[in-house]
């Protein structure tokens, strides 16, 4: 009598809580992609602290060094023991507050991720301060007391050996030059934005700087400062609204090129390079905003002007310029889109990078026919002006 072999029974497996420094480690990879994901934290903690100036030092595309320094309010000593702990800001109390948000950073997150994946230093100096402090972190905690030391106005942030500790990471992005383009993309595009700050990017150790613009109460004028002359004077101007509460309320004001502007990449001043719109929210608004190169960035417009993104006002605009511009070529569009808080849900991202919008499909097909019918203006223009000087070299030719 044959007996049959019994199946063995497999235990299922232990579930166990993972050690905080893992559960940081990971949350740290998530929030800090790339270097220039490190230096769009660091800027929007300098425009949080009220700076007007702000400057940008990268050695090896930001593996090896990232410096941001600024002439904010400064870090308070007493702050300096938790600057670095996971989920500690100055932004916010309650969930409330998000709702009224008046900041670009809420989470408290940031720093916390730097910590975990590089070495951070920290210098600031309070105003009234005789002398500043400098103290570095590792793994959210400080490694020393701060140190009295010499300072300058506001604070200076060092990140040093980016993702020393993730080598998969770090073998990605050994190409140090596509790197701080982004980075310098990147600055190029706050400089648009927030036009009453001042901005520069440099490689370390270079006299040169990559990005220079000042303070500027023109926004066309930044556009010219950081992009060129060639981009600024093929702009036109476009504004629309919206003040029906049962559909969509909004305001939109910004730039985009004609017909006469060609270029490979379509730049909107929102995100990276061909990247999706950005946004940022604000106390009494949001705001999107757009650049050359396609991307449609947005950015709410109010007390704060993160810059996101929305995939969705993105292809709906270069739809439009399908029809207008040479295949290959994109289009350069800013744009500002001004929302009520209350419609716009910032944390939906680990990263911020992505908002959520009420009736957004409303909003960006009334924004859609808006730049067609400009753009369908500005071709007739065009064409009834090249018509008009054919005419008037035929007597020309007939003599």
């Amino acid at each position: 009598m044959e007996i049959e072999p019994t199946e063995e029974v497999k235990e299922s497996p232990r579930i166990h809580r993972l050690h905080e420094s893992v559960v940081n480690r990971i949350a740290a990879g998530e929030v800090i992609q790339r270097p220039v994901s490190a230096v769009k934290e660091l800027v929007e903690n300098s425009l949080d602290a009220s700076s007007t100036s702000i400057s940008v030092a990268v050695k090896d595309g930001g593996l090896k060094l990232i410096q941001v320094s600024d002439d904010g309010h400064g870090i308070r000593f007493e702050d300096l023991p938790i600057l670095c702990e996971r989920h500690t800001t100055s932004k916010l109390s309650k969930y409330e507050d998000l709702q009224s948000i008046k900041s670009m950073g809420f989470r408290g997150e940031a720093l916390a991720s730097m910590t975990y994946v590089g070495h951070v230093t920290v210098t600031t100096i309070n105003p009234g301060q005789l002398h500043g402090y400098r103290v570095s972190y590792k793994d959210g905690v400080m490694e020393h007391e701060p140190k009295a030391c010499a300072a300058v106005k506001g604070t200076q942030i060092k990140i040093e050996n980016l993702f020393y500790n993730m080598i998969a990471r770090r073998k990605t992005l050994q190409n140090s030059a596509d790197d701080y383009t982004k980075i310098v993309d990147l600055l190029c595009r706050f400089a648009i934005h927030h036009i009453d700050v001042s901005f520069s990017c440099r490689k370390h150790g270079a006299a040169r700087v990559d990005v220079h613009s000042v303070a500027t109460p023109s926004r066309l004028n930044a556009i010219k400062s950081v992009y060129g002359l060639s981009v600024a004077q093929n702009l036109i101007k476009i504004e629309a609204a919206d003040n029906d509460t049962s559909s969509s309320v909004f305001e939109m004001d910004g730039f985009i090129s004609n017909s006469n502007y060609v270029a490979k990449k379509t730049t909107m001043e929102t995100e990276k390079l061909a990247d999706p719109i950005p946004i940022c929210n604000g106390v009494r608004g949001s705001k999107v905003v757009g650049c050359p190169q396609c991307q449609v960035e947005s950015s709410f417009r109010g007390e704060s002007n993160r810059l996101v993104e929305c995939t969705v006002l993105k292809r709906a605009i270069e739809v439009v310029y399908v029809a207008t511009l040479p295949k290959a070529s994109k289009p350069f569009i800013y744009m500002s889109v001004i929302l009520p808080p209350e419609h716009v849900d910032v944390n939906v991202h680990p990263t911020k990078r992505e908002v959520s919008l009420l009736n957004q499909e409303v909003i960006v097909e009334k924004i859609q026919s808006m730049v067609e019918s400009i753009l369908r203006k500005s071709n007739e223009s065009r064409t009834f002006q090249e018509q008009q000087e054919i005419l008037d070299r035929i007597p020309a030719l007939k003599a």
